[in-house]
């Protein structure tokens, strides 16, 4: 790594100025505005109920981070903000930007919940939130999920739990896969619309179910051949995390494999930066969540009394990986 100088701190430190630019134009709609091709300031100005003041400086700071288009006295959208910025584009990642722009607020006050060692943010806010965060998940996971099928050999299992699933992502992608697999997203009541939304746009309500619960309170349904959690372990404490999988474990059948994807850290927490860094997401937004370690998982897993306990070679954004054990 390159050594740090005065430059490049300061570069850092106000790196959040073009972050919040993204947000405001995901936010304000912008991107979605502009779909049909450019406008003007003024009209962008009356259909955004934007002051014209306020709006220019933000559509040229857009266009200098190479978001927009400007010519002349119009503006328009980049192929590439086409793509993942206009809420109707098959790749949006939107959802994934307001739900950034919904954590800004405890990351603002991290000094807050360091020196406390207690969470900012207490759960998801209103509808607008948790709609934001589920199909954000979306927006991230429909980029990973096609590789994650790739990489995991599903052949010959027949019934998976995707449990903590949110709208079923690696569900569907696991079904589409494997065309003998029938799945079952588990998660809270209220992310069923949401599940059942997506999984219907991808023709799969025959073989993928939503069951409604909480798999920290609730016993988790048996019978399943593979059980899949995916970055579920990082909002729990370690007393948490060990009951559900060991809830997990009970619901195999024998042969059965439990795979885990999450942001692993490496032994000591430093590394890689990404899970590094989200354990102080974790600190801010839940009671006892963290990232985990490799090792933490494997001792976990053993002692639940899994066998075959193995880091798959799969690597996704952002340092994820997937740890896999099977039922005796």
């Amino acid at each position: 790594m390159d050594r740090w100088n005065a430059g490049r701190l300061l570069q850092l430190s106000g790196d959040y100025w073009k972050a919040c630019v993204l947000h405001t134009g995901v936010r304000l709609g912008i991107f979605d505005a502009l779909k049909e091709g450019p406008h003007s300031l003024q009209d962008l100005s009356s259909t955004l109920g934007s002051s014209p003041r306020g709006l220019e400086p933000l559509l040229n700071a857009l266009v200098a981070m190479g978001l927009l288009i400007k010519e002349a006295d119009s503006f328009q959208n980049t192929e590439d903000s086409s793509r993942f910025l206009v809420e109707s584009s098959p790749d949006y990642v939107g959802y994934m930007i307001l739900h950034h722009w919904n954590l800004i607020k405890g990351w603002a006050r991290l000094s807050e919940a360091v020196r406390s060692g207690q969470p900012l943010m207490k759960g998801l806010g209103g509808e607008e939130e948790r709609r934001a965060f589920i199909l954000g998940m979306h927006n991230t996971a429909r980029g990973v999920a096609p590789k994650v099928a790739e990489a995991v050999d599903l052949s010959g299992r027949e019934k998976l739990l995707d449990l903590g699933g949110g709208p079923g992502t690696y569900a569907i992608y696991f079904c589409l896969k494997n065309p003998k697999l029938k799945a079952t997203v588990f998660d809270l009541p209220s992310t069923r619309p949401y599940a059942v939304e997506t999984i219907t746009k991808y023709g799969l309500s025959e073989r993928i179910g939503f069951y409604g619960g909480d798999y920290l309170t609730q016993e988790i349904p048996g019978g399943h051949d593979v059980i899949w959690l995916s970055h579920i372990i990082h909002s729990l404490g370690p007393d948490e995390v060990f009951g559900v999988l060991k809830k997990a474990a009970a619901a195999l059948v024998p042969g059965g494999v439990l795979l885990i994807h999450d942001f692993f850290l490496e032994k000591g927490g430093t590394s890689p930066l990404f899970p590094a860094l989200f354990s102080l997401n974790m600190l801010i937004n839940t009671e006892k969540g963290r990232s985990y370690s490799e090792e933490e998982v494997f001792q976990m897993l053993r002692a639940i009394g899994l066998t075959n306990i193995r880091r798959l070679s799969f690597k996704g954004p952002n340092d994820s990986g997937i740890i896999s054990g099977q039922s005796s």
